[in-house]
């Protein structure tokens, strides 16, 4: 069973800023929710519950968030704008929460390295807020998706997209051999590589199934480059032992860690998602 999530939350939003200055990028609202309450929904339906931020200064917005305010309630209870808390209050009563700290910022595989004291030893799903994914009603989410390969094979999982040529560069690419359509055995990995070198069109995403021997990979995994521990990197030494998985999803990706995206993806929630719900 895979009942924990690391949500690797210490990152500035530099391209959000001013509005990222005092906020957590990761509350930024997507319509009326922040970014990482989706991400949190999407684990809890994986039946992941138990939910481990890797945070960092000026997060604390995040963690209260995540709990409950009685100020507030006091003030709305009895009103017709009691509902709006409903969604919150339901993950409250099916998630517990933790935080540790990441007090630098070398990179992806570093904060999940730091998350290992939440984790323990045992499988885990991994979720990048700033990865905003969108499956059709009645669907999985993208990481029950992944879970259900997991639960198959026991191996590394790690989410996938086609990515086009001029895209390239912006991702971990993967190197890989089809086992049946649309799972994937990976014997490489390549963190943004030029389009020329990329050995294949399939990009990582931000949602991870790992296994517990991933802190050791970690552990011994020399920072590239700035300084960082690329997850890319250690997940490599898992693959040439035939011990990850890719797994191309279904649903909508869109980058809320640019301006571009975000925008995009406050529009389709809108239009696909907000609007449904409040007819």
């Amino acid at each position: 069973m895979i009942k924990k999530c690391l949500f690797p939350v210490a990152g500035y939003g530099t391209r959000f800023l001013p509005a990222t200055k005092a906020m957590p990028k990761e509350m930024l609202p997507v319509v009326n929710k922040p970014l990482v309450q989706y991400g949190v929904e999407e684990a809890i339906s994986a039946g992941l519950n138990q939910i481990g931020f890797v945070t960092g200064r000026g997060k604390r917005a995040i963690n209260d968030h995540f709990d409950v305010s009685y100020e507030l309630e006091h003030q709305i209870a009895g009103t017709p704008k009691e509902q709006y808390l409903t969604c919150i209050r339901s993950i409250l009563q099916q998630a517990t929460f933790s935080t540790t700290r990441q007090t630098e910022m070398k990179g992806l595989g570093h904060a999940i390295l730091v998350g290992e004291l939440l984790v323990g030893y045992e499988p885990f799903g991994v979720i990048l807020a700033d990865d905003l994914c969108i499956v059709e009603e009645g669907d999985d989410s993208v990481m029950e998706q992944l879970v259900k390969v997991y639960r198959r094979f026991g191996k590394s999982v790690v989410a996938i997209t086609e990515v086009p040529e001029d895209q390239i560069s912006k991702f971990g690419v993967i190197e890989a051999e089809e086992l049946e359509p649309g799972l994937y055995t990976v014997s490489g990995m390549v963190e943004k590589p030029r389009a020329e070198e990329a050995p294949s069109n399939l990009a990582i995403i931000g949602r991870y199934v790992l296994t517990p021997d991933i802190f050791e990979a970690l552990r011994h995994t020399e920072p590239g480059k700035n300084g960082e521990i690329q997850i890319t990197d250690a997940l490599l030494k898992l693959a040439r032992k035939g011990r990850v998985l890719a797994y191309k999803f279904r649903g909508k990706r869109f980058d809320c860690g640019s301006v571009d995206g975000y925008v995009k993806a406050t529009n389709y929630v809108y239009e696909n998602v907000y609007k449904k719900e409040h007819d």
